[in-house]
């Protein structure tokens, strides 16, 4: 059970001091810290010229970074994604299905390992497809299902059985950042995928990403931006791309490119163990020294683009964090133009 307690007093009677207890568990001794004013996010917001302020989902990027989106969303009801069983036996009974059935991967698959599929044949020759009956029993199970939805956008899909309801089919490299990540997690698992694997709609997925953008991505500055600002499912991480992606600031006027060797290293280190899943990787009772020190250095980095001589605590990053984006959405700036790539 989670509580949320509210506290309301008029304006006049505001205590001039405001005493604000911390804790880094739920289950840790406090720690008592006093300020003139309290942000609603429960931080110091004397950096800030309202110290109201909140953050707004947009559409539109505040940053530099790749646009980031959602991957494929079938609306199927499961009948176009087979399992490895289903998938093998299919191969075996023709010889045509392999080129249609792509590994599909949502934020399970991407994280704990897994092996299902998706038929993509929303360009199929209808002569292939009318020569694979069970193929053909799949497309009239999706048709049927969609016509039994009480949403009439749903209900017109019916007449496209053969296609996906959004489509997202990278053809090169792409990052992949899961949807829903464990509270326990120090970091969200971020990392890329590869064609033929089609991404599912619980990962956000972006193109043409640099070293240095998964650099800053994996930061703990990143993170504490996440973790403040983004949603819950549970008391798990639920990544936005219009509340959390599009609304981090970035470090104002700095080279990220000097992120690159150590967005690298994480790599790295990640491929130091390639029987471990990016859940046991990421388990912060079990995570390898090498990838600790990894993002240790990676964290250093990135703090010093954004202040020099880095940060104490993740109190610090999200106050910091708040004053750039007061800076940036002061009178809604023009969205900056992207970087070249």
């Amino acid at each position: 059970m989670h509580v949320v307690i509210i506290g309301f007093d008029r304006r006049e009677h505001a205590r001039g001091e405001k005493r604000l207890f911390s804790y880094d568990t739920v289950k840790g001794e406090p720690e008592e810290t006093t300020h003139k004013v309290l942000s609603p996010y429960l931080f110091d917001a004397s950096l800030l010229g309202d110290p109201h302020t909140v953050v707004a989902r947009i559409s539109a990027s505040l940053n530099t970074l790749p646009d980031l989106r959602f991957g494929t969303q079938p609306i199927d009801g499961g009948n176009l994604i087979v399992d490895a069983d289903e998938y093998h036996y299919l191969c075996e009974k023709y010889a045509q299905f392999v080129n249609f059935a792509h590994p599909f991967v949502g934020s399970r698959e991407y994280l704990q390992g897994g092996e299902r599929y998706i038929l993509s044949i929303q360009d199929a020759n209808p002569s292939i497809l009318r020569s694979m009956p069970e193929v053909l029993k799949k497309i009239q199970q999706v048709k049927d299902f969609r016509l039994e939805s009480k949403r009439k956008v749903t209900r017109d899909l019916a007449d496209f059985p053969t296609s996906f309801a959004f489509t997202t089919i990278p053809e090169s490299d792409f990052l992949v950042i899961p949807e829903v990540s464990s509270e326990r997690r120090d970091y969200v698992p971020i990392g890329w995928l590869a064609p033929p694997t089609i991404p599912s709609n619980l990962v956000r997925v972006a193109l043409d990403v640099t070293r240095p953008d998964f650099a800053l991505l994996t930061s703990s500055m990143h993170m504490a931006w996440l973790r403040n600002i983004g949603g819950r499912l549970k008391s798990d991480y639920r990544y936005s791309i219009g509340l959390v992606y599009n609304t981090f600031p970035l470090p104002v006027g700095k080279d990220l490119s000097k992120l690159e060797k150590f967005g690298q290293a994480i790599l790295d280190a990640r491929a130091n163990h390639p029987d471990a899943t990016l859940a046991d990787l990421y388990d912060p009772d079990v995570m390898p020294a090498d990838l600790r020190r990894a993002h240790m250095a990676n964290d250093a980095a990135v703090d010093a683009l954004y202040k020099r001589g880095g940060f104490k605590s993740e109190r610090e990053r999200v106050e910091h964090l708040f004053m750039l984006y007061e800076q940036q959405t002061a009178g809604m700036l023009a969205k900056p133009k992207k970087r070249r790539r």
